[in-house]
């Protein structure tokens, strides 16, 4: 099941040039993304109305792009407004169009109900150039369906069998329950893992050989995986009530990670990913290093969902059993179907 109506992320802002429509598939559907000669970005249907080519294969002319099967030309609202050696143009000769932002350096699709496209729902990711972070990103693309990528990512159990070769995470992610709670657009999801090995051993964190570590994370519609991480001292979790570290409180080092799951079709999921140190405990040395491990990570997480995926497939009714570090994704889940009611 494939839920319309939220924003997308449809790929980085450098994926779509000026002047170069890209296609981009999105639930299942072709999608044209272009930018007028203002740089605005411009989505619609990658379908001509005369011979259903790809518009994506056109030329973009101005504020227009022309279909380079037959000529037919297009402005931005999708209403065609030439069609070579003929004068008369049908009314119904549109191109359905879908609200685009560019926002934080992805571009952000609303394939639903063009009326409820509200711009201030879309997820409060990270910008590359915020001065807070330093950020470097990444992308992948799994022969699965999007909601195993979301479970995977609410439930963070995993890591300790999934990751020991890459963020060689102990134990204590899968034995340690997080604080889980609703919020406007999602859950959140908070915990301390106290006298663990640093992950990752960089930074100030490096000297020490066990840390207190501090995650929260909001997941957020459609699935988007806003997440932070600070390690203290040991004994910092106790000193701090095992509540959320004060804004002031120094760490030996802390990240940030904004993540974005795309359903391209009922059986595939493009993965958008950023990744790095705070700006006062690292340096873009650093922070590809962070990405590049994140990838070796994410790649173990692509190789378990995409086997996953197989064994569904032999018997799509079977039914999962739920444990208590399922409730995030429970949550999520009954939020995201809810979007199209």
């Amino acid at each position: 099941m494939l839920i319309r109506n939220c924003w997308y992320v449809a790929g980085w802002s450098h994926q779509f040039e000026a002047g170069k429509p890209t296609q981009r598939m999105l639930l299942g559907e072709p999608v044209v993304i272009w930018r007028t000669q203002e740089g605005a970005v411009v989505a619609m249907e990658d379908r001509c109305v005369h011979r259903l080519a790809p518009l994506s294969l056109g030329r973009i002319e101005g504020n227009a792009i022309r279909c380079l099967y037959h000529g037919l030309l297009f402005d931005a609202d999708g209403r065609c407004r030439e069609i070579p050696g003929q004068d008369a143009i049908p009314g119904s000769a549109c191109v359905r169009t879908y609200p685009a932002v560019e926002r934080n350096n992805w571009i952000w699709v609303w394939m639903g109900d063009p009326d409820r496209a509200d711009p201030s729902r879309i997820a409060p990711s990270k910008a590359l150039d915020d001065p807070a972070w330093v950020l470097k990103t990444g992308e992948l693309h799994y022969r699965a369906h999007y909601s195993l990528i979301n479970d995977n990512l609410l439930d963070l159990t995993h890591l300790a069998y999934v990751h020991a070769a890459s963020f060689g995470a102990d134990e204590a992610w899968s034995r340690n329950r997080p604080r889980v709670e609703p919020i406007a657009e999602g859950v959140r999801s908070s915990r301390w893992i106290v006298g663990t090995p640093p992950t990752p051993p960089l930074g100030k964190a490096a000297e020490h050989e066990r840390v207190d570590i501090w995650t929260s994370y909001d997941f957020v519609l459609p699935g988007v995986f806003l997440l932070y991480s600070a390690l203290f001292p040991t004994g910092s979790a106790e000193a701090f009530g095992y509540d959320a570290p004060p804004a002031q409180a120094p760490s030996l080092f802390a990240n940030f990670t904004s993540q974005a799951v795309t359903p391209t079709s009922e059986s595939t999921t493009s993965y958008y990913f950023s990744w790095g140190p705070a700006a006062e405990h690292g340096d873009e040395a650093m922070a590809q290093a962070m990405i590049d491990v994140a990838i070796m990570a994410f790649n173990e997480d692509k190789t378990m969902i995409e086997a996953q995926q197989r064994i569904i497939d032999t018997d799509p009714g079977r039914r999962v059993m739920p444990t208590s570090a399922d409730k995030a994704i429970t949550l999520f889940t009954r939020l995201m179907q809810s979007q199209d009611g």
